[in-house]
């Protein structure tokens, strides 16, 4: 036999190889970070630091001493982010790990093994860092997040101004859509002040508003008491407080997306097609995402300037941390899984995701029920097949991929429309019917080919 045509031999690895040699691990805590590093740089090779700053500041000063170059640390609830801030400020290359998968072998579960098992993870690149957007975009993100739960908490206020009222039987709330608007609040401030004339207090009735002055002075015969009424003033001052912070967050917001990067011309912008949301800054969002992206994201069906700014603070201008529109889509937690075992699927379900980006991904695709969109056509029929919260998903899915494919290409949203994605349902259904009776042996004919031929003879 020839030598070329003999079959060589791979050298079967006895251990693998390490990738990081000068990693470390950091098992972080509420009062305390325990850190690992290699035994050929310290002798001492595994150290506890509190939680103070100053700790932190030694420990990243002893780090850098010794040669650290990539540190891992768990996502330990918000513990890791001064940690991780200070490392990385020094210049070294921080890994933040998702706990579920540094599992050490169960009955091993001390604070100093956690630490050597992730720093032993490191060193052998076994481990993958969770994305962490910009500086910029963390600050945006924070103060979205910050008039999230400002926002919350103003219409809990909302709701309370509504209890108080039923409690002394004035139905607002029957004869006004938003109690918070023009007419609800000034009907509500006049209360307050201490009018209780009903004719008097539906003479605030704002012109746009559906409800007369009759209707609205019948709602407004109440049963006032004092403690109600006590109630109701405390709320409504809450409420302007809260709306106060509110627009000290929409100036804080506005000024971080000034800031950022400019990719187009907010003056190409054509006009909206879709109205301002009641719940949106006060400010031009939409003009300033375009200006960030280069695209009018709004323009994709459900989504909103609300939506859209929800998203970007969250991942960013610039989506070239996912390769692929599928990875976006599965850091989303918005892919099917894909646990398999002996050739058979267990489950397909989507992985449990707490992320605020996929969240406005689901509302958008919920709002698209009623849509006369191609995506709302889409969304309906995946709801006849599969349920509602499986559709929802789905079409969650299809606006993720659309937006990511919008920010990488730089190209344009163009709705085909329902009769569109009907015409093309139908297609593929008659195309799979003519390959299934061809395998079969048969001819699919449709009506009217076959009408025509009768006809003909």
């Amino acid at each position: 036999m020839r030598k070329s045509q003999q079959v060589k031999k791979k050298r079967i690895r006895k251990h693998l190889e390490q990738v990081n040699l000068f990693a470390a691990g950091i098992d972080v805590g509420s009062q305390s970070h325990f850190v690992a590093v290699p035994e050929e740089l310290d002798n001492e090779s595994v150290r506890e630091f509190s939680s103070f700053t100053g700790d932190i500041n030694r420990m990243a000063d002893w780090l850098v001493e010794i040669g650290i170059q990539t540190v891992a640390m768990e996502s330990t609830g918000i513990y890791w982010i001064p940690a991780y801030e200070i490392l990385e400020e020094r210049g070294l290359v921080v890994l933040l790990v998702n706990a579920r998968h540094i599992k050490n072998v169960p009955g091993r579960k001390t604070d100093v093994v956690d630490c050597q098992w992730i720093q032993q993870l490191h060193t052998y690149g076994l481990l993958e860092g969770a994305f962490r957007p910009p500086e910029e975009t963390v600050a945006l993100r924070t103060y979205m997040r910050q008039r999230e739960t400002l926002t919350q908490q103003s219409l809990d206020q909302i709701r309370r101004m509504q209890k108080a009222l039923r409690q002394m039987n004035l139905l607002l709330d029957n004869v006004v859509s938003d109690i918070d608007g023009v007419t609800g609040m000034k009907i509500i401030r006049a209360i307050i002040e201490g009018e209780r004339d009903s004719t008097v207090l539906a003479k605030f009735r704002d012109g746009r508003c559906k409800k007369s002055e009759k209707e609205i002075a019948a709602s407004l015969e109440g049963h006032y008491r004092e403690e109600h009424l006590f109630s109701l003033k405390q709320t409504v001052e809450l409420y302007d407080i809260y709306q106060q912070k509110i627009a000290a967050c929409d100036n804080a917001i506005q000024t971080q997306l000034e800031r950022m990067e400019s990719k187009g011309d907010k003056r190409d912008l054509p006009p909206s097609k879709k109205a301002k949301m009641k719940s949106s800054p006060k400010f031009d969002v939409r003009g300033e995402l375009y200006r960030m992206t280069g695209v009018d994201l709004t323009q994709i069906d459900g989504l909103n300037e609300n939506s859209v700014l929800k998203v970007l603070s969250e991942t960013g201008a610039s989506v070239s941390a996912w390769p692929t529109e599928k990875h976006f889509a599965s850091w989303l937690g918005l892919s099917p899984g894909n646990k398999i075992t002996g050739g058979k699927i267990l489950s397909s379900k989507t992985k449990p995701s707490a992320s605020r980006a996929a969240a406005a991904f689901r509302m958008a695709a919920f709002g698209l029920l009623n849509s006369n969109s191609a995506l709302g056509a889409y969304c309906r029929r995946q709801r006849m097949r599969l349920g509602a919260p499986k559709a929802i998903t789905a079409t969650a899915h299809k606006l993720a991929r659309t937006f990511y494919s919008m920010i990488k290409n730089g190209a344009e949203y163009v709705d085909k429309g329902q009769d569109y994605y009907e015409q093309q349902y139908h297609d593929r259904i008659v195309k799979g019917l003519k390959k299934r009776a061809a395998e079969m042996g048969f001819d699919l004919v449709s009506k009217v080919a076959s009408s025509d031929v009768e006809s003909m003879a």
